[in-house]
């Protein structure tokens, strides 16, 4: 059974270089997945604010455009939204966690919620607006799920916004997730990331997929952990943390967001 740990640290190009020697093989497919907040990108105080440096953005537009690359974004913003902040086309996204996939050539695989679920989604927008949006805190809401940030409240209320916000959201059935300084709603379905990524290894592969191409997965989250805990074994999986003792199912941690930019650079060498 798949299993959380402290794990190894990785914080340098050379590090991929020395212990994941032999792991890459130009010549067998590769499936590279992706978050995209605090992993692609340095984690901002508003999600609108967030950006790839140009050496990222060039490195993931040559990955994707590798004839034995597969790339897959699967985050936690909406579907349209990822796709804007990344801008490259023919690569498959998923958004809000998964519960929307759309592949590179426009079909769709989106998890329908049922009528009772989307009605109690819109009671806990409504309810979060009216009595937590203010003193810097408000909702973004992405339809099917929902990010309440509290990053600009001030640090003597952050406690008591975050508890008033979960209690909102478990009022009505919904998960509450951690994030950084927020707080994630996600329907009571048996659907996340981990669900999300085998669906797309599965489609783009067949069932077979974990004996004919590697797979990396990199994340930043608890709702990251989701498919680290799926794909333990079968591929390789990397965290980004700064906290040395953290626990988890990926493979590796990454000690800062900016060894992401090296770990896409070990994977272009390796396939150039």
């Amino acid at each position: 059974m798949p299993e959380k740990r402290v794990v190894p640290v990785i914080a340098s190009l050379a590090d991929f270089e020395s212990k994941l020697s032999g792991y890459l093989d130009p010549n067998t497919p590769l499936a590279l997945l992706l978050d995209y907040d605090g992993t692609l990108s340095g984690i901002a105080d508003n999600p609108s604010s967030t950006f790839l440096t140009a050496n990222m953005k060039k490195l993931l537009h040559e990955l994707a455009a590798h004839p034995q690359i597969f790339m897959a974004i699967i985050s936690g913003r909406g579907l349209r939204d990822v796709q804007s902040c990344l801008g490259i086309k023919g690569i498959t996204y998923a958004g809000n966690h998964g519960l929307e996939i759309e592949i590179g050539d426009g079909t769709r695989h989106d998890y329908a919620l049922p009528a009772e679920l989307q009605r109690l989604y819109t009671t806990i927008v409504n309810e979060l607006t009216e009595k937590l949006e203010n003193n810097g805190a408000w909702v973004e809401d992405k339809k099917v799920s929902l990010t309440f940030h509290y990053r600009d409240v001030a640090d003597d209320a952050a406690e008591q916004y975050k508890q008033a916000a979960k209690a909102i959201i478990e009022s009505h059935g919904f998960r509450a997730n951690q994030a950084h300084m927020a707080i994630e709603a996600k329907p009571p379905v048996n659907w996340n990331k981990g669900e999300a990524a085998l669906l797309i290894l599965k489609n783009q592969f067949g069932e077979d997929w974990a004996k004919k191409i590697k797979v990396i997965f990199a994340g930043d989250d608890t709702t990251d952990e989701d498919a680290m805990r799926l794909l333990q074994g079968t591929g390789i999986s990397f965290r980004v943390s700064t906290d040395p003792n953290i626990e988890t199912y990926a493979d590796f941690r990454l000690a800062r967001q900016p060894v992401v930019e090296d770990l896409m650079a070990w994977i272009n060498n390796t396939h150039n």
